[in-house]
């Protein structure tokens, strides 16, 4: 199973982001998984959409996080940093989408 990780606030509108969601799911199916949930973080109560998935990634020994963008990790702190400190405490790694392959 794969998860997913994207910010509210980098989308125009809720559509945009039920698209993300859709390109997630299509690209877990081609990689031969099922796609759990995008947490979507909103920065009025970031970082909880975040603390979410890590404890997902945790619980449910996941390997792998879709992210549209290094950016996305920026409302919980310094991209590099973060990316370090949750493969450190989930043993999970991003994968970045691109949505022009």
């Amino acid at each position: 199973m794969l998860l997913g990780y994207a910010r509210r606030d980098l989308y125009l509108s809720d559509p945009h982001i039920e698209e993300l969601k859709r390109e997630f799911s299509t690209i877990a199916k081609l990689e031969g998984c099922t796609m759990g949930p995008v947490y979507v973080e909103d920065p009025a109560s970031a970082p909880a959409a975040f603390d979410a998935l890590v404890h997902s990634a945790s619980c449910d020994e996941i390997t792998t996080v879709l992210l549209p963008e290094w950016r996305h990790l920026a409302l919980v702190g310094n991209p590099a940093s973060i990316k370090h400190q949750f493969e450190r405490v989930t043993g999970a790694h991003f994968l970045l989408y691109d949505s022009d392959p």
